[in-house]
């Protein structure tokens, strides 16, 4: 029970990354508000974290909205009296079937005795593919991280985790630069901010996935041939993606009391990233 008590806003609870970190929080004592703009699924996980005895607010949130923002943290406020940590989960990821084409096409030049040959993604990419992602990906992040900090340093504690990912600080996602471009810059705010607020006792950090098993992910791999899943593989020096449970297990150090990390970018890829 690291977290007894602790009031944790999670965006993009309703799925996949988002409902592991939900479901280790609640495990851990944390009262969790669930924010996404799937409201019939965070009200779902809700009640299912309310029969396991945690005290669950659900709320419908486009992060991409300052204002839809705004109105959640104040909502949350009103009913938990505080905010103690922030998890900021929510993002738009490539999962299209054209984004899946463009991460074979990558994958291949990783893997394969291949011409060296340009992937031709950016010269291609639109204006709205580009802004939609950096809405959702960074302006999100800002959003709720100025939210939360509007709550927590005036009560001099809070704990900030923001879930970017290796594509921000390496080149395995140059299948999709606009979702990188995103990710790196979360991984600049994180440092950026956590230099800033450290002084009110608010700690910020950020964890660095590598390929997560949720179902969308599940979805991609059961639709690969086992040599295409070979060359996957390759990549992976543990041979497998990362479980959203062990995900969440380093989450929780990091909103912890435990916690002495500042402005700390962990790269938890199971060394697909060294």
């Amino acid at each position: 029970m690291q977290l007894n008590n602790r009031i944790a806003v999670i965006t993009g609870a309703a799925g996949g990354l988002g409902m592991g970190l939900a479901r280790r929080f609640a495990r851990e004592g944390a009262k969790l508000a669930l924010l996404d703009i799937n409201l019939a699924g965070v009200t779902q996980l809700a009640e299912e974290l309310k029969a396991e005895g945690a005290e669950c607010l659900a709320l419908h949130c486009d992060v991409s909205s300052s204002a839809a923002v705004d109105a959640a943290f104040a909502a949350v406020e009103a009913h938990f009296g505080r905010i103690d940590i922030l998890l900021n989960n929510a993002a738009l990821v490539p999962e299209k079937p054209e984004d899946e084409e463009r991460r074979k096409r990558h994958y291949a030049l990783l893997t394969q005795p291949v011409p060296r040959q340009s992937l031709e993604i950016t010269r291609n990419m639109s204006d709205a593919q580009w802004k939609r992602f950096w809405a959702v990906n960074v302006d999100g992040v800002f959003f709720c991280t100025r939210a939360a900090l509007q709550r927590m340093e005036p009560q001099r504690y809070g704990r900030i985790i923001n879930i970017a990912s290796i594509a921000g600080i390496s080149a395995m996602s140059a299948h999709s630069p606009h979702y990188s471009a995103t990710k790196g810059a979360v991984v600049a705010f994180t440092r950026a901010v956590a230099y800033e607020v450290a002084g009110a006792n608010v700690l910020v950090n950020a964890i660095c996935p590598g390929g997560v098993l949720t179902p969308p992910m599940n979805d991609f791999l059961s639709r690969q041939s086992p040599e295409q899943l070979n060359v996957l593989n390759q990549i992976l020096p543990l041979g497998r993606m990362g479980k959203p449970e062990e995900y969440a297990a380093l989450a929780v150090h990091l909103a912890s009391d435990e916690c002495y990390l500042v402005g700390t970018v962990i790269n938890a890829s199971g060394g697909t990233v060294i």
